[in-house]
């Protein structure tokens, strides 16, 4: 009798561990805001934020990396009038314009992030940092433009439910580029690709949904 009630909680344990499956992949969308540093805004990043929002998509490599693929469209501006300082002649520039970013980064978690076995010490909640290689094309005043650009940011995950997750993230972009606020080579100074002032944020929050069971054999996992 004593072996029977000890095998009952045995038992459930198996069963919770069972629901708690693993995935591969995840899908979902995010919103957030956007901000810009160059020629018309070298301080303040959030001066004049604009908005965004985009796909996500990511690889689960295990409970601590993942590799994420992203789409976002956002919009940023800037007006020299709020700067201390003054271009040459004392002219003004004022812009807006509309960002198409597309690119793959790395995330590295802190804690192991997932729902589950006790004895693999996952969290619901977890910091992360992340960096990758990505690609923008600019829409200012009637032109086009189009630079690489290296996002490099910091973020934090929660998992609401054992496939639902909510995140949020801040990542700086580097433009290998000097065209998306619609100025270049300002006082005749030439740009390169490595050697130019533009810079924009993404400030997002995703709400994302895990999908793609991993392939179970025995106490395998794929």
């Amino acid at each position: 009798m004593l072996r029977a009630f000890a095998i009952v909680p045995m038992l459930a344990a198996i069963a919770i561990n069972a629901m708690a499956q693993d995935y591969r992949y995840e899908i979902g969308a995010a919103l957030g805001t956007s901000g810009y540093l160059g020629d018309v805004n070298r301080g303040n990043f959030m001066r004049n934020p604009g908005g965004s929002g985009g796909g996500v998509f990511r690889f689960i490599k295990d409970y601590r990396g993942a590799f994420k693929g992203s789409l976002s469209v956002a919009t940023i501006s800037g007006d020299s009038k709020n700067e201390s300082y003054a271009f040459a002649g004392g002219e003004s520039y004022s812009f807006s314009s509309t960002l198409v970013d597309m690119g793959g980064q790395v995330e590295f978690n802190f804690f192991n992030f997932g729902i589950g076995s006790k004895y693999k010490n996952l969290k619901r909640l977890t910091p992360y940092l992340t960096l990758g290689i990505g690609a923008t094309m600019a829409s200012c005043s009637g032109s086009t433009a189009f630079a690489m650009n290296l996002p490099m940011g910091v973020g934090v995950k929660y998992k609401l439910k054992e496939r639902l997750n909510l995140g949020a993230e801040l990542t700086m972009r580097k433009c290998f580029g000097d065209k998306i606020d619609g100025l270049s080579d300002l006082n005749s100074i030439k740009s390169s690709f490595a050697k130019n002032t533009d810079w924009y944020s993404l400030i997002q929050v995703s709400v994302t949904w895990e999908f793609g069971k991993r392939c179970r054999v025995c106490h395998y996992v794929e």
